[in-house]
C-alpha cells in the first residue's frame, strides 16, 4: 500500500491549484461587482439578475462535472487530468470576462452574460475535480487537514494578488482608461492561473482509489439526502458564502466611499483582509493540533457576528485606522474555520458510505460547489438589489442613505449569515475521534481499495 503521508512539494502543488482557482473566486467575491458597476458600466438592477442567472448555470455545470468525475477514471487518475486539459480554456475565459467592448449597452450586456457563463462553466470544469482531489491524495485525516491548510494558504496568496496587484496594475497600465487597465491586469492573473493548474497536475499523485458504484443521478441524490452530516455542511456552505460574498462585494465601496480612500489605500484595505486570512490559515492548522476543530468552527463564526456588529457601531466615516484594525481582526477570525470545512467534506462522504452502504463522491463535492453557487447567487442578487434600494450612484459622492446601506452590507448583514453558520455547526459531530471509527468500519467492510 502506498504511504498516506504527503510530501511538502505535493502539498505545495495541491495548494497551487487553489491559488489558480482563486483568480476567479477572489475576483468574483472582491472586484467583479465594482468592475461591472464602476468600470464596465452595468446598471445595478441588471447586475442582480446577471449574478443570479449565471450562478444557476454554474450549479448545473458543477453537478454535471461531478457526474463525469464519478464515472470516468484515466491512468493519470480520476481528478487530475482535468487540470491539464482545461487549464488553458479556463485562463482564456477569465481574460474575456474582464474585457470591456466599446459597444452599445444592450450588446455589452450580452457580452457580459456570455463571457461570465463561459468562465463559470470552465471554472466548474477545473474546480470540481480540484476540490475532489484531496479525497484521492490520502485517507489520513491529519494529512488532509494539513493539505487543506496549504491549499487555503495559497488560495489567500492568490486573493492577495487579485486585491492589491490588479487595482494597482489596472491604474498603471490603463493610462486613464480603467477598462484597458483591468483587462491587462487580469490577463496576467489568467496566465498565472494556467501555470499553477499545470504545476498542480504534475506535482500531485492520486494514491487512494475509492470503489464508486455506478448509480443514477436520482439514486445518488437519495443517498446524499440520507447523509445528515453532509446536509449540515450544505447549509453551512450556503450561509457562509452569502456572508463572504456580500461583505467582499462591497469592501471596495466601503473603503472608497465610506472611508474616503484613494486607489492605493483601497488596495491596502482589501489586502489587509487577505493578509489576515493568510495568517489565519497558519493559525488554524496549529490550533487544531490541540483544540477540537469542530468547536473552533462553531465559535469563530459566532465571534464574526459580534465583530461585525462592532464595526457597524464604532467605525465612523473616515475612521481609517480603526476600520483597518477591525477588518484585520474580522478577516483573521472568519477564516479560522476554512481548513476544517474543506477537510470535513471528504469525511462526510466516508461517513455516508458507512451509513448507507453506497459511496457518492463526485455528486457530494459537486453538491457543495452548487451550494457555493447558490450562496453566491443569493449574495450577488442581494447586493444588486440593496445597491439599487439605497440609491447607489457609480463614481459619485454618495448620500448618507447610500453610505448607511454600504456599511450594513459590509458589517451587520454578512454577520447575521455567519452567526447562522456557527449555529448550524452545533449539529455537526464528525470530530477526529468519531472519524477514526468511520475509517475502521470502512476498512472492515472493504470500502477502501488502496
Amino acid at each position: 500500500m502506498n504511504t498516506q503521508k504527503l510530501s511538502t512539494v505535493e502539498k505545495v502543488g495541491f495548494g497551487a491549484g487553489d491559488m489558480a482557482l482563486n483568480v476567479v473566486i477572489s475576483s468574483m467575491m472582491l472586484i467583479i461587482t465594482f468592475f461591472y458597476t464602476d468600470i464596465y458600466g452595468l446598471k445595478t438592477t441588471d447586475l442582480a439578475l446577471l449574478f443570479v442567472l449565471v450562478k444557476f448555470v454554474g450549479a448545473i455545470a458543477d453537478l454535471g462535472m461531478g457526474q463525469i468525475t464519478d464515472r470516468y477514471t484515466s491512468r493519470a487518475g480520476r481528478y487530475r487530468p482535468y487540470l491539464l486539459w482545461l487549464a488553458v480554456p479556463y485562463g482564456v475565459s477569465v481574460f474575456f470576462v474582464f474585457t470591456t467592448p466599446e459597444w452599445q449597452y444592450s450588446a455589452k450586456l450580452v457580452w457580459a452574460y456570455s463571457t461570465y457563463i463561459l468562465m463559470t462553466v470552465m471554472t466548474a470544469g477545473v474546480g470540481i475535480p480540484y476540490i475532489s482531489l484531496v479525497s484521492a491524495l490520502t485517507n489520513d485525516p491529519k494529512e488532509r487537514l494539513s493539505a487543506n491548510g496549504y491549499r487555503l494558504f495559497f488560495a489567500k496568496i492568490g486573493a492577495f494578488m487579485v486585491t492589491i496587484i490588479v487595482p494597482l496594475l489596472a491604474q498603471k497600465w490603463g493610462s486613464g482608461n480603467p477598462a484597458v487597465g483591468y483587462q491587462a491586469a487580469m490577463a496576467v492573473m489568467a496566465v498565472m492561473g494556467v501555470a499553477l493548474f499545470l504545476f498542480c497536475y504534475f506535482s500531485t499523485t492520486e494514491r487512494v482509489l475509492h470503489v464508486v458504484e455506478k448509480q443514477s443521478l436520482s439514486s445518488q441524490l437519495a443517498v446524499l439526502l440520507r447523509n445528515d452530516q453532509w446536509l449540515i455542511l450544505c447549509g453551512v456552505c450556503v450561509t457562509g458564502t452569502v456572508g463572504y460574498v456580500v461583505r467582499g462585494s462591497v469592501a471596495i465601496y466601503y473603503a472608497k466611499y465610506f472611508l474616503g480612500a484613494n486607489t492605493e489605500t483601497v488596495a491596502a484595505f482589501l489586502s489587509t483582509g487577505v493578509v489576515a486570512a493568510i495568517l489565519s490559515m497558519v493559525a488554524s492548522t496549529w490550533i487544531t493540533k490541540f483544540y477540537c476543530k469542530v468547536k473552533l468552527f462553531r465559535y469563530t463564526q459566532i465571534a464574526v457576528a459580534l465583530i461585525s456588529a462592532l464595526i457597524y457601531l464604532v467605525v465612523k466615516p473616515g475612521d481609517m485606522v480603526l476600520a483597518f484594525v477591525l477588518y484585520f481582526l474580522l478577516s483573521f477570525v472568519v477564516d479560522l474555520h476554512a481548513p476544517v470545512f474543506w477537510s470535513a467534506i471528504a469525511e462526510t462522504i466516508d461517513y455516508g458510505q458507512v451509513k448507507t452502504g453506497k459511496r457518492v463522491s463526485g455528486f457530494a463535492f459537486g453538491g457543495i460547489s452548487v451550494c457555493q453557487k447558490i450562496g453566491m447567487a443569493v449574495a450577488g442578487g442581494l447586493v444588486g438589489i440593496l445597491l439599487s434600494y439605497f440609491n447607489y450612484q457609480a463614481n459619485q459622492e454618495q448620500t448618507p442613505f447610500a453610505l448607511t446601506g454600504i456599511v450594513l452590507m459590509f458589517s451587520v448583514i454578512p454577520g447575521v449569515f455567519h452567526f447562522i453558520m456557527g449555529l448550524l455547526m452545533f449539529k455537526y459531530r464528525i470530530n477526529d475521534d468519531y472519524y477514526s471509527g468511520v475509517k475502521d468500519e470502512m476498512r472492515t467492510k472493504g470500502y477502501v481499495a488502496a
